[in-house]
């Protein structure tokens, strides 16, 4: 690292740090994904749609303004493999990595840039915590290859094709990034439970949050060495809760909603395993089993709704979070019991959380409302499809009513800027807006104003 980079990096604040590293990893994803032999033979696609895949890529969003199987060679594929690799584990964990691999010391400035990446509110084991995740996730991914692979070769005429629908699915469904190469996203396996229940699986590893994996991995196979008793943090207790309760809520919702229209003469497991997995995908996974199109509007209006909370702090999707909407709904109920602490689990919640929960959900439907209200303006797409798509490109989610591929060029950096934005995380983002933190020394004089 040259003196005057250094220098750039120590003069600039961390947020602003993150967001010029994604900047940068996106650039580098262009030049990847432009290179000789990514694309098939006679294939050439413009340079805007290259970088509304990178961005895609990079965010692990999913959204696509091309066929990405009729698109890139089996090199390209596994340049877009690595690319969802930035975006899902992180930019600055895989730079942790390989400045460690150099024999670097990663000094406080660095420690910074990986708590504002990863949301951590300590420097403490930041660097171990990022080679964890790295661990986990390549683990995680290698082992979900191996058994796809094993179950694609009933689909799929042989061994080679198998594994690299295999490998490809693993990492597009662990870090959520939600490109498959069927040309129909997980529709092929739409009656195969076992693929579908390792899909979900996948999924959920990659958008419960990383601190999450490192404690029940903790609890599975150190608890007994600890001289006292394994206890998850609040951290991890909400955001499984959390979790499991969308998950649940988005399957009920769905089949009570779905059963008297597209799943009208279906066997009731088909119907479970359809809501199931639209409800598992909707944290930021973007791979499907059945037409987006086929579901009622209610049903397309919550699936919104739940991309648009999108997936865990810490994790590989993006949206508000599940601890954000959490907090949302504990201090909701806590001001209706006439109570100013929140308090769950023996524990109480910081005020300033229950605040930044608040500020990143208003800039959240702010952001949102902007963005639906201009491609209203420039796009001749039904509202309901222009909703979706901005949901699913602000949670990082990747689903679609099939208007990618016709936006203007407009709409496409519309959608570009969402996914962007959705990645870096609205927290990050509200730091870039809000600059330096300022305490000023004096009080007015408090005056009480008319609420609701």
């Amino acid at each position: 690292m040259s003196n005057t980079f250094k220098n750039v990096l120590d003069h600039i604040t961390p947020s602003r740090a993150i967001f010029s590293f994604y900047f940068i990893a996106v650039t580098v994803s262009v030049l990847l994904l432009s290179l000789p032999g990514v694309h098939k033979e006679g294939v050439e696609i413009s340079l805007l749609d290259t970088i509304f895949t990178a961005i895609s890529s990079v965010s692990v969003t999913g959204l696509t303004v091309i066929d990405i199987s009729q698109t890139y060679s089996t090199f390209g594929l596994f340049v877009l493999m690595f690319v969802f690799q930035f975006g899902g584990i992180g930019v600055m964990s895989l730079g942790t990595f390989i400045w460690l691999l150099m024999g670097k010391k990663i000094g406080l400035r660095g420690r910074q840039l990986i708590m504002v990446d990863h949301n951590q509110t300590s420097l403490s084991g930041l660097v171990a915590l990022m080679i964890e995740i790295l661990k986990l996730i390549l683990i995680i991914e290698a082992i979900g290859a191996i058994i796809l692979g094993f179950l694609f070769m009933d689909y799929y005429p042989d061994v080679q094709e198998a594994f690299l629908h295999g490998l490809f699915t693993s990492i597009s469904a662990t870090t959520n990034a939600g490109l498959d190469i069927t040309t129909a996203s997980m529709k092929p396996y739409a009656n195969d439970y076992v693929i579908q229940i390792i899909i979900i699986l996948l999924l959920t590893l990659g958008a419960i949050g990383f601190p999450v994996l490192i404690e029940l991995k903790g609890y599975l196979f150190h608890r007994k060495q600890m001289s006292l008793p394994f206890r998850f943090s609040l951290f991890t207790k909400i955001t499984t809760i959390t979790f499991a309760a969308l998950l649940v809520f988005g399957t009920v919702i769905i089949i009570l909603l779905e059963f008297q229209h597209s799943f009208k003469g279906m066997e009731w497991h088909e119907g479970f395993f359809y809501a199931f997995f639209q409800s598992a995908t909707t944290r930021s996974g973007g791979l499907s089993t059945m037409d987006v199109n086929l579901f009622a509007e209610p049903t397309l209006l919550v699936i919104s709704f739940l991309m648009f909370i999108g997936a865990s702090p810490s994790s590989v999707g993006g949206g508000i979070r599940t601890t954000t909407f959490a907090l949302n709904i504990l201090f909701l109920y806590h001001f209706a019991k006439g109570r100013k602490d929140i308090k769950v689990f023996k524990r109480e919640i910081h005020g300033d959380d229950v605040r930044k929960a608040f500020a990143v959900t208003i800039l959240a439907m702010i952001i949102c409302f902007v963005a639906i209200i201009l491609l209203s303006i420039t796009e001749n797409q039904p509202l309901l499809a222009i909703i979706f798509e901005v949901c699913s490109a602000f949670g990082t989610t990747g689903l679609s009513m099939g208007i990618t591929t016709d936006l203007t060029t407009f709409g496409k950096w519309v959608i570009m800027i969402l996914m962007f934005i959705g990645r870096i995380g609205l927290v990050s983002f509200f730091l870039l807006l809000r600059g330096k933190e300022t305490e000023l020394h004096y009080h007015y004089p408090k005056e009480r104003i008319i609420i609701g």
